[in-house]
């Protein structure tokens, strides 16, 4: 029988995801994170699936990603699913940042490696974790295909009036400034997903996929190929999120240095984690923003007001680029689970063809769900990302089940 499982890890700076899958059917074997990764307080939550077995914690100091990917490797052994086992195809990694050369999953070697570490400059609190994942598990097993599958792939189709910013070319190309996308993972799965909630063939379908977690991003997908988003050359850009601000005006920058007398790091940690809505109310937990929003905190419902408006826009301006719409997806934590937010999205959009049923909006399930009312015109959905899930897909079509090759522009 050839090799049908893929490992997929997803390392942060001190933290390590993971889930074991097999290709056969999809199915989950083993899930797990390990997170403080070089504190005393690190831990390992490790559940096997295969069997329906117990969670199994184990807490103390893991000092770095090689140490943590050790554990992970013991953990797995000693459900049978051990990394030297010969049913494990490939590890498929999580990588941000792949610029305009990674347009497709591409298995890693010393040039890769050498190009995503190029990449820093433009995601410095990412690719150096996925690198030192990457690093680890090669060092691991050298002798398994390891598959970088990156964040902005999806996005390297927007045409170059969507991608470039309107400042000096030269400086721009000089010090790769454009607009590259993120949650892309997230975004192919889903708009190819609400395709088949439609019955119908990706390449026939345009959907505004709404990626709403504590990390938030809009796509316009045309025929399944995405001709624009709202993240930029970092995440920052785009949607208000949790502790990020999104779109803002970039002379703010320029006053708060020179009025606020704020140097680039504390304006960066500002927009970056200060910002959003728990910079405007101190929450960014959109549940507790409800029950706030509920009980008739101003603060809270400005917020919710400035989250939805930015929401909105994004909506109509995406509804302009593509010219027909099929449906709007909403997806991830946000996305998912609260029918206020899905509501409010596109309350008075009836002229676009955008509705929500109340009662099918109101409903908490598991699977892709339509929320619009019957025979809609334009579809709205909840379609639940599973970013793991096409890392995997992805990785096991270059490698174990396609044949389907790493590309990537010179």
């Amino acid at each position: 029988m050839s090799a049908t499982r893929v490992l997929v890890l997803n390392s942060g700076s001190s933290s390590v995801k993971y889930q074991l899958l097999d290709m056969r059917d999809t199915s989950r074997l083993a899930v797990g994170l390990v997170e403080r990764i070089g504190e005393r307080t690190s831990r390992l939550r490790h559940t096997p699936l295969m069997r329906g077995g117990d969670s199994r914690e184990t807490n103390g100091p893991i000092a770095d990603h090689e140490a943590a990917l050790k554990a992970v490797a013991d953990e797995l052994a000693r459900d049978g699913l051990g990394l030297d086992s010969a049913e494990l195809t490939a590890i498929g990694h999580r990588v941000v940042h792949g610029g305009r050369r990674f347009t497709e999953p591409t298995v890693v070697d010393d040039a890769v490696l050498t190009e995503i570490e190029r990449l820093i400059p433009v995601a410095p609190l990412h690719n150096p974790a996925n690198l030192t994942g990457l690093r680890t598990a090669m060092a691991l097993r050298p002798d398994l295909p390891q598959v970088a599958v990156f964040d902005t792939a999806f996005h390297t189709t927007m045409p170059e009036s969507a991608a470039r910013y309107a400042i000096d070319v030269e400086t721009a190309d000089a010090h790769r400034v454009r607009r590259y996308g993120f949650h892309g993972t997230s975004h192919a799965y889903v708009s190819r997903e609400t395709a088949r909630l439609l019955g119908r063939a990706p390449e026939d379908v345009n959907v505004i996929v709404l990626h709403l977690g504590n990390g938030a991003s809009a796509s316009a997908v045309r025929g399944g190929v995405c001709v624009d988003t709202s993240m930029g050359l970092t995440p920052l850009e785009g949607l208000v999120m949790g502790t990020r601000s999104g779109d803002l005006d970039p002379a703010v920058i320029f006053h708060l240095m020179r009025v606020g007398n704020m140097s680039a790091d504390e304006i960066d940690v500002l927009l970056n984690k200060r910002s959003g809505l728990v910079g405007l109310c101190g929450d960014n937990d959109m549940r507790e923003i409800r029950r706030r929003v509920d009980a008739g905190d101003e603060r809270a419902r400005l917020a919710f007001d400035i989250y939805i408006h930015r929401l909105r826009k994004y909506i109509g301006a995406y509804y302009a680029v593509l010219g027909r719409v099929d449906a709007v997806a909403f997806t991830a934590g946000v996305g998912e689970n609260s029918a206020p937010v899905r509501e409010a999205a596109v309350a008075d959009l009836t002229e676009l063809g955008l509705a929500v049923d109340g009662e099918l909006n109101a409903v908490r399930a598991d699977g892709p769900r339509l929320i619009s009312p019957p025979g809609a015109r334009v579809a709205v959905a909840v379609v639940p990302t599973d970013e793991e899930l096409e890392i995997a897909t992805q990785t096991y079509a270059l490698v174990g089940g396609g044949d389907a090759a790493p590309h990537a522009r010179p």
